[in-house]
């Protein structure tokens, strides 16, 4: 099938990037949320970053005002459910991903594709409960959007090839590049990431060295563009410590224990950029480590 429009439900990080870009690739974007606040910051931001684009001239600003024309926002679900495509960019909860499928499943076309971007929660169990375990896919865009050019395609058990081929076919609209992954728990990158951040925070846990030690290493040793930790907080602690649970209990391997510090920070809040304090406290000029 054509896919001509797209649904994005969740105006979060995640939501507003894969609408930024599916807007200027030319499709028409309905945007959901349940918060009217969060969708006018949604804009705001989308607009914000495309001039940046339009700054770098990366993009014109015909190409800029054509995207932001293509984006409508709405608060109801059953608007996103008319769209050829729906994408779940929701908080990483299995329970809250269901209930937004379920809200989706009556006002559905026949035809509509859906698809959730979670990073680590099983495609063919999500699938299952809906009446189109066929036509579902994982859509996982990396963080953030607009930059990352890889989208992880995962396949459940039932999917079928026609809406492989559609999704694939998005992601080379967006000029991106699709990796394909069996449905296992975390998939292929955070499968390789999650661990080795997990395993960061248990070399500060056990006192092998410091926050700032353990960034510079793996940035000046192995070459990363971001220390483990400091990743760790742009992507949100309780989003690491959410995938870590996963592989612990899908796998059922000791070796995915989530460490207990990255436990202690997600119960007192300290989630990262998002709350201004991770293993890095960002409410000054400059960041600070926290140990």
């Amino acid at each position: 099938m054509e896919i001509k429009s797209i649904g994005v439900v969740g105006a979060g990080q995640m939501g507003n990037g894969i609408a930024h870009v599916m807007a200027l690739a030319g499709y028409d974007v309905r945007l959901n949320d349940i918060s009217a606040e969060a969708l006018e910051k949604a804009v705001a931001l989308i607009g914000r970053n495309l001039d940046r684009q339009v700054s770098r001239d990366k993009i014109s600003q015909a190409e800029k005002d054509a995207a932001m024309a293509r984006i409508v926002t709405t608060q109801s679900l059953a608007d996103v459910a008319q769209t050829d495509l729906v994408i779940e960019a929701a908080t990483e909860r299995e329970d809250i991903k269901q209930k937004i499928f379920d809200a989706l499943l009556p006002d559905l076309k026949p035809d509509t594709i859906l698809t959730s971007n979670t990073s680590s929660i099983s495609i063919t169990r999500l699938a299952s409960r809906t009446d189109r375990p066929e036509k579902f896919m994982g859509f996982h865009f990396m963080n953030p959007v607009p930059v990352m050019q890889l989208v992880e395609l995962i396949r459940g058990i039932a999917t079928d090839q026609p809406t492989y081929k559609a999704c694939l076919g998005v992601v080379e609209k967006l000029g991106k590049t699709a990796a394909s992954a069996e449905d296992f728990p975390a998939f292929i990158v955070n499968r390789i990431l999650m661990p080795m951040i997990n395993e960061a925070v248990y070399t500060l846990y056990e006192g092998v060295g410091n926050v700032n030690s353990i960034d510079q290493s793996m940035k000046l040793g192995a070459n990363h563009p971001m220390g483990p930790l400091e990743l760790a907080d742009f992507i949100g602690l309780d989003t690491c410590l959410a995938i870590m649970n996963v592989l612990h209990e899908g796998l059922a391997d000791t070796k995915y224990r989530p460490c207990p510090l990255l436990t202690k920070y997600v119960e007192a809040g300290w989630l990262g950029r998002k709350t201004q304090r991770g293993f890095y406290d960002y409410r000054g000029e400059v960041s600070v480590p926290t140990r």
